[in-house]
């Protein structure tokens, strides 16, 4: 399956950290953040894996769930989680998913259907590809996603701008600049006629050129 911007996410069911979920009842009225690992034990994840956690605050406030993934099983994520706390500082405040038998990293796109085989005997290289991050929004559709190397960590508080700016967006009919952080100036999108706008930005806006008109942040 093909996974894109605007589809719903796919259903499942798996074993995790805090029990058996199906992803879209565990989903509920929130949104959700589904970020997948090729392994356990793995260096660069490990520092992910605590960072996300001592974000648990941001994401509560943005009504955000959590839920990570490694191609290991749930047993394994307990050990991995003491090693999370002990260098990070804090470990894992979220459910992480086992995937032993590959069936969610091929559900959303991250290994080929046609892979054989579980996680036994696989190594984090034959998993390279299962370092995505999914933002997926209580009506269940993805929102977005970014894929990442296993080099290079992950960038959580640009992931905590593009929550923010899509949750902006879903509110208010607007769209965000470059770089654009919470708090500054909006683009009011080339749908939204001037009479319309002039109804959602009473105190007006800046047309830089007809189609790019910027006006202050909705609150």
């Amino acid at each position: 399956m093909s996974i894109r911007i605007g589809m719903t996410a796919p259903d499942f069911t798996a074993k995790t950290t805090d029990g058996d979920i199906n992803f879209h009842d565990w989903i509920g009225d929130s949104w959700a953040i589904l970020f997948s690992h090729p392994k356990d034990y793995t260096p660069v994840c490990t520092t992910e894996l605590g960072f996300a956690a001592r974000l648990k605050p941001e994401f509560d406030k943005r009504n955000t769930k959590v839920i990570g993934l490694s191609v290991d099983p749930v047993e394994n994520h307990t050990g991995w989680a003491k090693d999370i706390e002990e260098t990070q500082g804090t470990a894992p405040n979220f459910p992480m998913i086992g995937d032993t038998d590959l069936n969610v990293a091929k559900l959303y796109d991250m290994l080929p259907e046609a892979e054989a085989g579980s996680a036994e005997g696989r190594t984090a290289a034959d998993n390279a590809t299962v370092r995505s991050v999914f933002i997926i929004g209580p009506d269940k559709k993805i929102k977005a996603f970014l894929v990442y190397p296993m080099t290079s960590g992950r960038n959580f508080n640009e992931i905590l701008r593009l929550l923010d700016s899509i949750q902006l967006t879903a509110r208010h009919t607007v769209a965000t600049p470059v770089n654009w952080e919470n708090g500054e100036d909006i683009i009011i999108p080339p749908s939204v006629s001037d009479d319309e706008a002039k109804k959602k930005f009473p105190e007006g806006w800046k047309a830089l050129k007809p189609y790019l008109r910027v006006a202050k942040q909705p609150k």
